[in-house]
């Protein structure tokens, strides 16, 4: 977890959910500096706690057996104080982490267009989703698959090109509107 720079005025855990690409490891970084809050990368904790990077989960034991350990992780992480936690692609699509999600924090869909996914995504080799002939084409298909979805987030927040601090912005923004972040005294 991050040290926060302001004292902690989230109420409840914000889940950053979406696409690979989307960014929400950068943005819940800049969102947890802006309200104080411990960020949280899922996917790092899920690598912490199997000893083995995300593509050798999928190498090793295959898709199922990693959203299993996923679920878990996630579980876990969400008992604890509230805090900025950035979930993996395909974390928010399993019924129960979504339910679980729903129940213990607020859901911040960020939104990004195929276009930015892609030429965000292709930078990497760590991405197992994406081992195939057309990486692309398999983007797509996850992203119309799972975008119903990402719809049932709390927010949405479109996240193209700009800056990641202002989907931060508006993040925090939102999350006041919600009443999960508690605003700045003047």
């Amino acid at each position: 977890m991050t040290s926060p720079t302001v004292p902690n005025r989230l109420v409840r855990t914000v889940a950053l959910v979406g696409m690979m690409g989307a960014g929400k490891s950068t943005i819940g970084r800049k969102l947890a500096q802006r309200v104080g809050a411990p960020f949280v990368d899922a996917d790092h904790e899920i690598e912490l706690a199997a000893g083995l990077s995300i593509p050798e989960i999928f190498s090793t034991y295959g898709e199922a057996e990693f959203r299993s350990g996923e679920r878990r992780v996630i579980a876990r992480l969400l008992d604890d104080p509230p805090h900025v936690l950035a979930m993996g692609g395909g974390a928010f699509v399993d019924p129960e982490t979504r339910a679980l999600t729903r129940a213990k924090a607020t859901a911040i869909w960020l939104n990004a267009e195929v276009e930015v996914l892609f030429r965000r995504v292709s930078r990497r080799a760590n991405r197992p989703m994406l081992f195939v002939d057309n990486p692309r084409a398999q983007l797509e298909k996850l992203l119309a698959e799972r975008t119903p979805t990402y719809a049932e987030a709390d927010i949405m927040i479109r996240c193209g090109d700009a800056p990641p601090e202002d989907a931060a912005m508006e993040a925090e923004s939102r999350l006041i509107q919600l009443g999960a972040v508690r605003p700045v005294a003047a």
